[in-house]
């Protein structure tokens, strides 16, 4: 059906490519797809005409990325973020359980692009990813202010694809006072989180119920890779005998011990090391263990980065397997987004046969459903998690 464009909004025309694009259920049209920008300011909320001038949506226009737009809706509607949050919120509320902080939005899956909010109790981390996020701001802080309870709003915009948006990269407080890590519980823990300087924005939200899954698997003797703020650990220390967490940063390292000690877990050993070398040594010591987690950072931020990523991916992978005992249990996981589940299956594969290792799957598991995933848009599906037993 023809709707009219919104009035007083510039028109931006984009090539039949790009409106097949828009068809198919992706929200991002690319600069090569535009024909005609008029005066679109950075960051603008624009009309969207396919090339025969038919109008099919609004979008936020960006002046320098190569995702030179990002739809918000596909009818003259004003654009209401803050409706948009309240229904993330609804959403919210029928799928997480047992914690205190959760993804409130995650941009595209809940319909407002380039946009993520963590909520950690009444603290709140925010991401603009883009100029039309960014300079909507201020109106995303009002609608939180009017939703919520809210100690804080930091901006945790310190991620990288903001360059591509000729943004800065940034920490800030942006309502509200932050003196230090906020205390949050999950899954029956209570863990802090440094809303300004922690990895991600804070907790490794994304593998809640990646967490319960891997300790209901687990048993006897646990080696936790890449542990960070310990939530894999925690996890483990629950159903294992002992657990030895491993990070090569000593920071992260910290705030796991301090959560292991809040919770009155006595049964993890913390050490700080680089995964592979330690992993080296241990199959050269002949070390063996019951349980081993695999949750590297992301090997590949790019296409580019691909082969080298499942090179790495194969040679952690194998270094576990070699450590197993007979009926033991890796989790391993992958958040690289352009590394398919298929591919971390492959390379799996190959690294057991490598190995000599017989290997069952029990589960194959994604990111938590706070994090959920749009069919049409690959992108937000990034976190690939297999749970796998060894013979």
């Amino acid at each position: 059906m023809f709707v009219l464009e919104e009035a007083g909004l510039e028109t931006i025309r984009i090539s039949r490519k790009g409106a097949d694009r828009l068809r198919s259920g992706h929200p991002w049209i690319f600069r090569s797809d535009v024909l005609e920008t008029a005066d679109a300011e950075p960051g603008a909320v624009v009309n969207v005409v396919d090339s025969g001038r038919k109008f099919v949506g609004q979008a936020h226009y960006s002046a320098s990325s190569q995702i030179a737009l990002r739809m918000l809706d596909s009818t003259n509607a004003p654009f209401d973020i803050a409706a948009r949050i309240a229904a993330a919120q609804q959403f919210r509320e029928k799928v997480v359980t047992d914690s205190t902080a959760y993804r409130l939005v995650h941009a595209e899956a809940d319909f407002l692009p380039a946009l993520i909010i963590d909520r950690y109790a009444n603290a709140f981390t925010v991401q603009t990813l883009d100029q039309g996020m960014d300079r909507a701001l201020p109106e995303i802080v009002t609608a939180l202010n009017n939703l919520f309870p809210v100690d804080a709003i930091v901006a945790r915009n310190d991620a990288s694809v903001r360059s591509l948006e000729n943004l800065p990269r940034e920490t800030r407080v942006l309502a509200g006072e932050i003196a230090g890590p906020v205390s949050i519980h999950m899954n029956g823990f209570r863990m802090e989180a440094d809303l300004l300087r922690g990895q991600k924005t804070g907790v490794f939200l994304d593998q809640r119920e990646n967490y319960l899954a891997a300790a209901r698997w687990a048993s006897g003797s646990a080696l936790d890779c890449f542990t960070s703020t310990g939530g894999f650990a925690l996890h483990l220390a629950r159903t294992c005998g002992h657990v030895e967490a491993v990070d090569s940063s000593a920071a992260a390292l910290e705030t796991a011990k301090h959560n292991a000690d809040v919770n009155g877990v006595s049964n993890i050993a913390f050490r700080e090391a680089d995964v592979f070398e330690l992993l080296s040594s241990y199959a050269s010591a002949r070390r063996a263990f019951d349980t081993i987690v695999l949750d590297p950072p992301a090997f590949a931020k790019s296409r580019k980065q691909i082969d080298g990523a499942l090179r790495g991916y194969k040679d952690i992978n194998l270094r576990a397997f070699r450590l197993l005992q007979p009926g033991g249990i890796l989790v391993t996981c992958s958040c690289s987004h352009h590394v398919s589940e298929a591919m971390l299956l492959e390379v799996a594969a190959e690294a057991s046969l490598d190995a000599r290792r017989t290997v069952r799957v029990l589960e194959r598991r994604t990111q938590a459903q706070d994090h959920p995933i749009l069919l049409t848009v690959p992108e937000t599906l990034y976190l690939k998690c297999l749970i796998l037993q060894v013979t």
